[in-house]
């Protein structure tokens, strides 16, 4: 079978064909051309024995932490806490936006519901201030990209699993980048609030009314600490660590600030299951897409096509981060990596590219492709928050994806901003 499968996937694709159902028909499709009924059979066993892995069990139990995490309110006190440490400079309520989602990603590993529960907080009370409804929604779609990053993160999961990469690793390696991305949006911010003379949102803060915001948040931001120390300490695996988080989570809200009553679980549990069974039924169509790749040699196709352009390791990765970049516009994160990564980390892996250094470099920029127009679900996330055209949001989103696409440049070329911190750790 040569590359029919791939051409048919595409077909459907373009066509509006829901991915989940166009990854699954390209092999079937190619493998039924290619008169290969042998192979044809293996697809169900291919397709369910890719979601039926213990790793993967911590992409529904960290969805669900993070959804206890939501309705307990715990949000409220984050962005609490972060406008008490950062409101009282220029543009204060963008920046503690800014703040929030670093400390929000912690606890959800997910872009969009980063969105989602701090837009419905901070566009609102943005707007109150001064804000435009277009750059309150912007801010929030730009810096729900850092959710994914740091740990813990839904797609570092996937691409582990899928790549047979280290899970801890990846976590570490995902600190620095989205630090870096944290800063680069507050500086961007910084410009644009002293040019626009955006207000501050309150005077500095005593220290008593820090550490008053702080105690509240306090315990919701132990579970990063959590989930990292049991990862790195080998005390437990990622999916064990998903499984304490949860526990965490439902003690910290039903016994601790009583926020969650036995009734919400059942619509915690039924929101957990629509997001998650989309999440394996798209893994799942992605394994056999991906299995189809390998059967058909695209891996090794690619890597001799890449080395007829150049055998420079950097010069590959910035072609490599354009054709992400792209692909991203109309590409979620989660095909993306299952389709692209098996496809790319094996070249990259022939010049050297260390596959811990490759895996951030996709999984940032395919995150950052949820936030880029046309089709960014962030964009479409924000959009439905503020009932704004995505089009009208794309015009104060450029400064933002500015800073995306300079750190996804500057960690392609700085392995060390990516490796050195997996590798003081030893996982590498």
């Amino acid at each position: 079978m040569p590359l029919t499968f791939f051409w048919v996937f595409l077909v459907l694709m373009v066509s509006g064909i829901p991915i989940v159902f166009a990854l699954a028909a390209g092999p079937l499709a190619g493998f039924l051309l290619a008169d290969q009924a042998a192979f044809m059979k293996m697809l169900p066993q291919r397709m369910f024995g890719g979601i039926a892995q213990f790793p993967i069990l911590a992409i529904p139990l960290f969805i669900l932490a993070g959804e206890v995490m939501n309705v307990s309110g715990i949000t409220q006190s984050l962005v609490k806490f972060a406008n008490v440490l950062i409101g009282h400079v220029r543009a204060g309520l963008a920046q503690a936006n800014i703040v929030a989602s670093i400390m929000f990603a912690g606890l959800s590993g997910s872009a969009v519901a980063d969105t989602s529960a701090l837009g419905s907080i901070f566009i609102p009370a943005m707007e109150k201030d001064g804000y435009s409804r277009a750059f309150s929604a912007a801010v929030t779609a730009a810096s729900s990209v850092i959710g994914p990053i740091i740990p813990p993160s839904i797609i570092m999961v996937i691409y582990a699993y899928v790549m047979n990469v280290s899970v801890a690793a990846l976590f570490l390696a995902g600190i620095v980048p989205g630090v870096l991305i944290g800063v680069g949006l507050m500086v961007v911010t910084a410009i644009i609030g002293k040019k626009r003379n955006y207000p501050k949102a309150h005077r500095r803060a005593t220290t008593g009314e820090i550490w008053a915001a702080f105690k509240p948040a306090a315990l919701p931001l132990m579970t990063p600490v959590i989930i990292m120390g049991g990862i790195i300490s080998g005390i437990v695996t990622p999916t064990e660590a998903a499984g304490a988080a949860v526990l965490y989570a439902l003690i910290l809200s039903m016994l601790i600030t009583r926020t969650v009553k036995p009734r919400d679980l059942v619509g915690i549990l039924y929101r957990t299951g629509l997001v998650s069974s989309s999440i394996l039924l798209i893994v799942g169509s992605a394994t056999i897409f991906g299995w189809a790749a390998t059967v058909s040699g695209v891996p090794q196709a690619l890597g001799r096509f890449l080395f007829t352009i150049t055998e420079n390791p950097f010069l590959l990765l910035l072609l490599i981060n354009v054709l992400l970049l792209v692909i991203g516009m109309f590409l979620d994160a989660v095909p993306a990596i299952l389709i692209l990564g098996p496809i790319f980390a094996p070249a990259l892996a022939q010049v050297g590219v260390d596959p811990v250094h490759f895996a951030i470099i996709m999984c940032v920029n395919v995150t950052v492709g949820l936030v880029t127009p046309p089709m960014g679900m962030i964009l479409f996330v924000a959009s439905g928050l503020t009932r704004t055209g995505i089009e009208v949001i794309s015009k104060e989103l450029w400064p933002y994806l500015a800073v995306h696409f300079f750190v996804i440049v500057l960690i392609s070329m700085i392995p060390a901003l990516t490796l050195t911190i997996p590798r003081l750790f030893g996982f590498l």
